[in-house]
């Protein structure tokens, strides 16, 4: 029987409705439409997340396993981070979104308790790669303020904001019906309510005896087997933290004050000490001055040596503007270990996890806002450890981001070499102490690497392979120019408010090592790999004015329809203007009217540059001002070595430079490019403002004026006035709005969300600028904020047939433009290396070669046998090293590979704008496929991608959907509603990759990796790493010979004869609710329905059946060796008396 297969009926479906949607692919006759065997199908596509990589994002929360190494931290949006050696990571999320406000591991059980702040509690079960939820409770009548789970117990004690005390079971998620209630708890000691409960633990001598806090200043002794409070203890100040003496004879409690107050358990009527470790000590011995809470005090005790007290806090309220700090008091010497971020919670790392034990402190791990730092206090000067996972992506904001997946081989070998000599010194020379887990065994093998681009011009290259994060290089674009060591030194031709030196979009040829970045001060820069350390005399620099005459366009109805092609005769252009210079600009700041002119943003440094191995400076290119009007951030850009060009554009227009002989060759105007030919009506020049606002690139922390142009694609242009920051966010809203006809309810929901984010106060501004919209040169949101001025949106350099009438492929550039338009410039490069340093390269224009709904967000070129044609490129050399060694290099690597389209009369262009693809014939120019991808929303991203079984176009829409469609039929192959437009970030730094990889900044913090791969989804289980490993706990401590005798060692408490149901009886059912996970088995049985339901629930029938067939199997056996045991036992009996006479019984 055949077997019956849904997706190929889908496939089938969605076959015949792209064809039907094509203009030209029905058209009888054309050889061009059925020469590809296309071999995607959609069985080769799955979406789903893979791993989250960064500083985990506005944390709230930490906790750490002694035995098993790990590390789990919490988030104030329910997220949940478990980190342990390096490479091991993971993230899970709790559906409600809610704080995460403390954490308990069961230690050494693979699992782990978290109190939210919606007053829930979870129980993780971590023996699975995945974490899941296996049991919930969630109280109603009363919140949760702390929660304490002693070590190796079932029995969780939960304090609340009333200030009572409850029991839960672990093992089942059951509440107990004892219950220590607050008015029991104080008594007649005071007259109002004692607060909430701060504070839980129990004596590390006496389980019995459980150390209860309130927050007013009050702390209880209670005895658990006689139901009463032993001893109360009573002071002013409210109360942070308690810790004890691992002995159980004392305790130290931290107040709201800056002291720290020592107690004898058996002495309640006043503190044994009382001392206030930042406070001024008066000399006529009056109480210190009050300082600043100490929030948190940890008392660990060491066999050889004085004790450690641990706290946070406590600074005198005379250092304003000092940063947080964590205090190390260790018998007589206090070391103040100042932090770069506020501190949110500290652990110290001890030698056993028993808390009757010396605890011998070796580590402290310090989470703060934005870091993670972990203090070595075996060392002297308590250095830090140097931190194994990838939490400075943060370090600057990340204006926008890339992904190379299948990169060189060699790539990530020589990124490395180079930047482990910029690493850090200092460190401890230990090893990293959170070491659990085990890696993922994945037969991913290919290189991946992410480049990052900073606020603050610096750009950063990540080894991603195996699902893995390790930084290889940082280097620093800001070096290249002069800083302004205040603001008045800060030039007044500056266009944006703050980090001019902000990285806006990046060009990277992974064979040539070549890169080339534009920043937001309208400067692009060239950059070569170099494994020598040269020093530049003087840094080469092209300035470059660029003007547009026509600026508003009135675009016609291009409804798709193909734009005829008209060829421009002559060899080149004439530029513009450009001011070509190998020294800084010596250019006149005022033209004759008294406004700025050619005078550039930024001022190249005129002194000797030391350049280190890796990166080194090329070219500097810079926009100038023209007639008082700054230059137009750059939107589009692309860089080729086989060329030794680097293209960019803007809403004026369009610039080639050749790097090599830092000439400028082309500056013409987008309507200039169209000669004769121009579809829009242009009208003059409307004026302009003579100063950019901020370029809002980065997720800064700092706060900043916002603009219009913050929330507008590149291809938008800049031409409107700037707006403040909320009117163009709620701008953008009401736009998105107006163009989303068929709105559902969730997206109008989420909608709802972003304007009550955008709506927020000015202290929040802080994470408002995280949602900035400006976006680099890979996405454009032109269709929600359509501007007048014509801007080039994206450009690609390829080898074709440009022209209806070449029948050889030459050198070519393509460029898309906002209003949809692609355009064809033919170059004509000298054929040898020695001709090309001698000889210019020759521009003629091809004319318009398709127009389409929407900006132009991708090109690509594809060969006739339907493999993606990639630019040609020079293999990298070392420019820098000796002749024979570049030599030898240059003939051990091997050319670019020769163009396919040689021998070939045809070859198709690829073209993906924000509503539509197209397929077309060169150098016929016919549209033989096309595919309107939304009608409702736009693309925010578009690439051409490579899969193992073929090539797609994978696009990410602002509607959250995800789609691929195939090559060159443009049939959908997949389409996943994956993430709503809730988040600008997103949008500006989602990018796809080869092998069906993709990326995006889910905070400013943190980059989430997915996959659209089958394959990779199919092979995710195996290569994820293990967060549990079987680890014997370590043995308790010793009591000692006359410990044992007279009762001095600790005491043990059998909790289930006081907790239990049958001591404790039920607790009241409306106290709280048990909700089974969807880790557990319940809710399993809960989730099954349908045909994968029943097949869910078959599989929990086998295993059930399997567990009970092996209970048996294992009684069956016990049976066995019983009666064999019988039968030996009767043989021996029946031999003792086998001789014996009835009488000598």
């Amino acid at each position: 029987m055949k077997k019956f297969n849904i997706r190929k009926v889908l496939d089938g479906l969605t076959a015949v409705s792209s064809s039907s949607s094509s203009s030209a692919a029905l058209q009888p006759g054309n050889r061009e439409n059925d020469v590809i065997q296309e071999t995607l199908q959609s069985e080769h596509f799955q979406l789903c997340k893979t791993v989250r990589h960064g500083f985990p994002y506005q944390p709230s929360a930490m906790a750490f396993d002694p035995v098993q190494k790990i590390l789990a931290i919490g988030t104030q949006n329910g997220a949940l981070r478990l980190f342990g050696r390096a490479g091991v990571e993971c993230y899970c999320q709790h559906e409600s979104g809610s704080a995460v406000i403390q954490l308990q591991f069961l230690v050494n059980e693979g699992a782990l308790v978290t109190a939210l702040a919606d007053d829930s509690l979870h129980l993780w079960n971590l023996r699975q790669k995945i974490p899941a939820i296996l049991h919930s409770l969630k109280f109603s009548r009363e919140r949760i303020t702390f929660c304490h789970l002693p070590f190796q117990s079932k029995w969780l004690y939960i304090g609340t904001e009333r200030g009572n005390i409850h029991i839960v079971n672990v093992e089942s998620f059951s509440l107990s019906g004892y219950v220590i209630m607050w008015n029991k708890a104080i008594e007649l000691s005071s007259k109002t309510h004692p607060g909430p409960v701060v504070h839980i633990s129990d004596n590390p001598m006496d389980e019995g005896k459980l150390l209860i806090g309130f927050e007013c200043g009050f702390v209880v002794l209670w005895d658990l087997k006689s139901k009463k409070a032993d001893y109360r203890y009573s002071y002013d100040e409210a109360i942070h933290s308690v810790a004890w003496h691992h002995e159980g004879k004392l305790f130290v409690c931290s107040h709201s004050d800056g002291t720290l107050t020592t107690w004898n358990v058996r002495s309640p009527a006043k503190p044994a000490q009382i001392i206030t470790p930042h406070g001024k000590q008066p000399k006529d011995g009056k109480k210190p001055e009050p300082c600043k809470p100490i929030l948190k005090v940890e008392y660990k005790t060491a066999r050889a040596g004085e004790p450690f007290m641990i706290l946070s806090g406590g600074l005198s309220y005379d250092t304003v503007g000092r940063r947080a700090c964590l205090t190390v008091m260790h018998g007589k010497s206090t070391a103040v270990l100042e932090m770069d971020y506020p501190i949110v919670d500290f652990l110290a790392l001890c030698e056993t996890p028993y808390p009757n034990d010396y605890q011998e402190p070796y580590a402290v791990v310090v989470l703060l806002e934005k870091d993670l730092v972990v203090i070595d206090l075996a060392q002297p000067g308590y250095p830090s450890f140097e931190n194994p996972y990838p939490l400075t992506i943060h370090e600057s904001p990340v204006t926008c981001c890339e992904y190379f997946a299948d990169c060189p081989a060699e790539l990530i070998p020589a990124l490395y070499s180079v930047g482990s000599r910029q690493k850090r010194q200092g460190y401890s020379k230990k090893k990293w102490p959170i070491s659990g887990g085990n890696w993922g065994q994945g037969a991913q093998s290919y290189p991946e690497i992410i480049i990052t681009g900073h606020a603050d011009g610096s750009v950063k290259f990540w080894d991603a392979s195996a699902l893995m994060l390790q930084v290889l290089y940082k280097l620093k674009t800001a070096k290249v120019f002069e800083k302004a060591r205040n603001k008045e030194e800060k030039p007044s031709t500056d266009i944006v408010d703050e980090d001019p030196f902000a990285i806006q979009s990046l060009a990277w040829c992974p064979e040539s090592r070549l890169l080339c970045v534009a920043g937001v001060s309208a400067h692009v820069i060239v950059y070569r790999f170099s494994k020598q350390e040269i020093t530049t005399e003087e840094v080469q620099l092209l300035e470059v004015r660029m003007q547009c005459e026509l600026n508003e366009v009135d675009s016609p109805d291009v409804g798709g329809d193909q734009a005829s092609a008209v060829t421009t005769p002559g060899a080149s252009s004439s530029p513009q203007s450009s001011v070509p210079q190998t020294h800084p600009s010596t250019s006149s700041n005022n033209s004759s009217d008294g406004l700025r002119d050619n005078v550039p943003c930024l001022r190249v440094r005129n002194t000797p540059l030391k350049q280190s191995p890796g990166y080194q400076v090329e070219l500097v290119i810079q926009l100038v001002w023209v007639s008082g009007e700054p230059p137009q951030q750059i939107t589009s850009l692309a860089v080729n070595s086989a060329y030794g060009l680097v293209a960019f554009g803007n809403g004026n227009g369009l610039a080639v430079v050749d790097y090599l002989q830092k000439t400028l060759l082309l500056n013409m105007g987008t309507a200039e490019l169209y000669g004769s030919s121009d579809p829009h009506q242009r009208q003059p020049r409307s004026p302009r403002k003579a100063r950019q606002p901020s370029g809002g690139l980065c997720d800064g922390n700092d706060g900043s004026a916002g603009s219009e142009d913050r929330c507008k694609s590149p291809t938008s242009g800049s031409g409107s006035p700037c707006h403040s920051d909320d009117e163009s966010k709620h701008n953008f809203l009401e736009r998105v709005k107006s163009k989303s006809k068929l709105i559902t309810k969730s997206v109008a929901n989420d909608f709802a969300k972003m304007s009550r984010k955008f709506s927020m106060t000015a202290d929040q501004k802080d994470d408002a600028r995280d949602n900035s919209f400006s976006r680099s040169r890979s996405s454009s949101v032109a269709s929600i904020d359509k501007e007048s001025r014509e801007v080039i949106s994206s450009l690609h350099f390829c080898d074709c047939l440009s022209r209806k009438c070449e029948v050889t492929a030459v050198a070519s550039l393509w460029l898309g433009t906002s209003v949809g338009t692609m355009l064809a410039i033919s170059l004509s490069v000298p054929s040898t290396p020695e001709l090309r340093l001698q000889q210019s390269v020759g521009i003629s224009f091809c004319g318009s070669v398709v127009r389409l709904k929407g900006g132009i967000m991708r090109m690509a070129l594809m060969d006739s046998t339907g493999s993606l044609q990639p630019p040609a490129y020079e293999c990298w050399y070392d420019l820098n090293a000796p002749e024979e060694e570049k030599e030898r290099t240059r003939r051990r690597r091997p050319a670019s590979p020769p163009s396919t389209q040689e021998n070939q009369d045809s070859h198709y262009a690829v073209v993906c704008s924000e509503k539509q693809a197209k397929v077309v014939a060169m150098p016929s120019q016919n549209c033989v496929f096309e595919h309107n991808i939304t009608e409702n929303s736009f693309v925010l991203r578009a690439d051409v991608v490579v899969m193992p079984a073929g090539i797609c176009i994978a696009c990410f829409c602002a509607n959250g959907h995800i789609m691929t469609l195939s090559l060159p039929s443009l049939r959908p192959l997949l389409d996943v509603n994956y993430l709503p437009l809730t988040d600008m970030r997103i949008a500006r730094t989602f990018c796809f990759s080869n092998l069906g990889q993709a990326l995006y900044l889910t905070s400013p913090t943190e980059i989430q990796r997915l996959t659209y791969s089958q394959e990779t989804c199919d092979n995710l289980q195996e290569m994820l790493g293990e967060l549990f490993t079987p680890v014997e706990t370590p043995e308790a401590p010793n009591r000692g010979f006359f410990k044992g005798l007279f009762g001095g060692g600790a005491q043990s408490l059998d909790r289930e004869d006081l907790f239990g149901e049958l001591a404790a009886g039920k607790a009241s059912r409306s106290l709280a609710q048990h909700i089974p996970g969807p880790g557990s088995m319940e809710g399993m049985k809960g989730a099954a329905s349908g045909v994968v339901g029943e097949l869910a629930r078959a599989r929990i029938a086998l295993d059930e059946r399997g567990q009970k067939l092996g209970e048996l199997e294992e009684r069956t056996a016990a049976m066995m060796a019983s009666a064999d045991s019988f039968s030996k036992h009767a043989h021996d009996v029946m031999l003792k008396y086998k001789d014996k006479k009835w009488y000598q019984l």
